[in-house]
């Protein structure tokens, strides 16, 4: 089993994945996306800290290189600040349930990104998967079928933007997967690299929201208990254990299997927004999804 432990910390991101999508969500509905992307990050930074120091006996990772400190740190602020961002605001225009399905996208990205910067080949069959998923996401996005709670209903311009705000957080994901990938060469900590990438994303959006006169104005919507609660148990799963865990997979695994293995959440997400999101999943949503997923395991086996 420990020959295929970046498979199963993949399989496991992607249940992480699925759960925090979905309190996010209903979080964000109370509160903004916005204070949701703020939260999280200042929430898990503690339980990091804590959890290297119980490992490490440091609370941080003093000792990093500098030069493995700019790729994590990077990979932080482009894929928790602005991939996440753009991720969260497509949540409550689109739902979680089409916002994951577009983050098929990210193996396809991670997979050209890493032909382009890591010397990755890319062969006929590569190309031809990645067709596959994007024509299984395109089959779904041109349905337009959304939640009835979503405020999306009739408005095709907000429909397009939540498109476009969760193919943005695909290739946000994608891109801090490559960055992370150079920071974590040569068998650097899964656990360090996440707490560094977390910590740097949380600073700069603590500097933003001084900048922008915004901190208390965040902080003061914490009063209501319910939304804290679900950030705080999707900082959790998100970018605590379910970031350390993505990165363990792309550390012991091909860039292009971990992807996919982290892309089963759109499958895991059908049932849960049907009952929870009250979506009508039609059979061509179902179908879609699973021809994208099929392009990503495609990937998976080339």
């Amino acid at each position: 089993m420990m020959n295929f432990i970046g498979e199963i910390a993949a399989l496991l991101t992607s249940v992480c994945w699925a759960f925090n999508s979905v309190v996010f969500t209903r979080a964000g509905k109370r509160v903004g996306a916005v204070t949701v992307n703020y939260m999280r990050l200042w929430i898990a930074v503690p339980a990091l800290l804590l959890i290297h120091w119980l490992l490490f006996t440091t609370p941080f990772p003093f000792a990093i290189e500098p030069r493995r400190f700019l790729y994590l740190g990077v990979s932080g602020l482009i894929g928790f600040v602005i991939g996440d961002g753009m991720l969260f605001e497509s949540f409550l225009l689109i739902g979680p349930r089409l916002a994951m399905l577009l983050a098929l996208l990210v193996p396809v990205c991670s997979t050209l990104l890493a032909w382009v910067f890591l010397g990755e080949k890319l062969l006929v069959l590569e190309i031809a998967s990645m067709l596959v998923t994007i024509g299984g996401i395109a089959w779904v996005v041109a349905e337009k079928t959304v939640p009835g709670d979503m405020p999306i209903s009739g408005k095709p311009r907000k429909y397009c933007l939540g498109i476009l705000l969760a193919v943005g957080g695909a290739a946000g994901q994608a891109t801090g997967l490559l960055f992370s990938k150079l920071g974590l060469a040569g068998g650097y900590s899964a656990v360090s690299a996440t707490l560094v990438r977390v910590s740097v994303s949380a600073l700069a959006l603590a500097a933003l929201g001084l900048f922008q006169g915004k901190i208390h104005a965040h902080l003061a919507k914490m009063k209501d208990k319910k939304a804290l609660l679900e950030i705080a148990a999707g900082a959790l799963t998100g970018p605590a254990l379910g970031v350390v865990l993505s990165l363990v997979a792309i550390a012991h695994a091909h860039i292009g299997v971990a992807s996919t293995l982290m892309s089963l959440t759109p499958v895991i997400l059908l049932p849960v927004s049907h009952i929870l999101f009250k979506e009508r999943i039609t059979s061509r949503a179902i179908v879609g999804t699973l021809v994208a997923l099929l392009g990503v395991v495609m990937l998976f086996l080339i």
